[in-house]
């Protein structure tokens, strides 16, 4: 199955018209991805293909890195998985924790958008402070600033 141009298009247009009103700093990056930041935290949004009549809209942020990853930080998270109203914890490939949330795209509601967008935000900016207290690692955030001194 594959997502047809068009849809995919027009899902990247209605993306970013929301973001354009509710987020008016965001970025784009003309691929059909966009960042938005709050706080410490950086919310990647990414318009990808899903069936042949669906796209899918992903709000992500990598919360920490570098954490000592234990079974007390695994069941930390999946806790908060089961507590949290929108989206879940996950873990990277390079055991990056990150904060992701995702939406059907073809029909895509600007409230829910709105309100999927600032989730990942609000809970990313709050719980990397916690995460890092407890398994170390750096927050995404002082991780671009050693990036940029380097």
């Amino acid at each position: 199955m594959r997502t047809p141009e068009d849809l995919l298009l027009q899902t990247v247009q209605s993306v970013e018209s929301i973001l354009k009103d509710k987020f008016p700093d965001y970025v784009a990056f003309g691929d059909g991805s966009f960042t938005i930041s709050h706080g410490s935290a950086t919310v990647m949004i990414v318009v990808r293909p899903f069936t042949e009549t669906e796209t899918v809209v992903e709000c992500t942020s990598q919360v920490v890195s570098g954490a000592r990853i234990s079974v007390e930080l695994m069941q930390y998270l999946l806790r908060k998985n089961a507590e949290l109203h929108f989206g879940a914890f996950g873990l990277l490939f390079d055991n990056t924790i990150n904060y992701s949330y995702a939406l059907p795209g073809s029909n895509l509601d600007e409230q829910e958008f709105y309100t999927a967008v600032n989730a990942v935000a609000i809970i990313a900016d709050h719980y990397d402070d916690e995460i890092v207290a407890m398994a170390g690692g750096q927050r995404s955030a002082d991780e671009a600033i050693t990036d940029l001194e380097a």
